[in-house]
């Protein structure tokens, strides 16, 4: 074997397991939609309401179960313990396509959302400060839409982005599971 042909086997890529790309595709993806919210909520001024901050919380979960999934994809884990962590990121993201499906329902008014509303929690004060103070709190109410592109909303994207990322679990589950 020359020095050329090493050289070249080393780039060469491995072949890579369904359950390492999928797990890896999926953490990929909703990092950089939360990292999207962040980018709405802290540079744009675009804050959230209560069901948009509830949408992330399957984001805070796929991230690190995906990434986990990866890692025992890439070590060689048992099939069951893959399977295991694809079919939970297939059912997180699905649940979440469902409560974005419900946020963009209350944004269309095709039927009621909850009750309570979200604000930045500032520091009161005295009392002669208080009336000044509550102007500037920005109240942020879950039927109405601060954004929209192409005529969706942040929901409705959300509703998109979780489809996707539970079509690719899903793949890596199916494909795990006939090998």
């Amino acid at each position: 074997m020359t020095t050329q042909s090493a050289a070249v086997a080393a780039f060469k890529p491995a072949a890579t397991s369904p359950a390492l790309a999928a797990s890896l595709g999926v953490t990929l993806i909703a990092a950089a939609t939360i990292a999207g919210a962040w980018f709405f909520q802290l540079v744009l001024e675009i804050l959230p309401c209560p069901l948009c901050l509830e949408q992330r919380y399957a984001y805070y979960l796929v991230i690190p179960v995906g990434a986990l999934t990866a890692l025992a994809a890439r070590s060689g884990a048992p099939r069951p313990l893959l399977l295991a962590g694809l079919a939970i990121l297939v059912l997180v993201t699905l649940a979440n396509a469902g409560l974005g499906t419900y946020h963009s329902g209350v944004e269309w008014g095709f039927w009621k959302g909850p009750t309570d509303c979200s604000g930045p929690v500032i520091n009161l004060g005295n009392a002669a400060d208080l009336l000044s103070k509550l102007d500037t709190v920005k109240v942020v109410r879950c039927d109405e839409v601060q954004w929209r592109f192409l005529g969706l909303s942040l929901a409705g994207y959300n509703v998109l982005i979780s489809l996707l990322m539970a079509a690719i679990a899903a793949w890596g589950f199916v494909r795990t599971a006939k090998r």
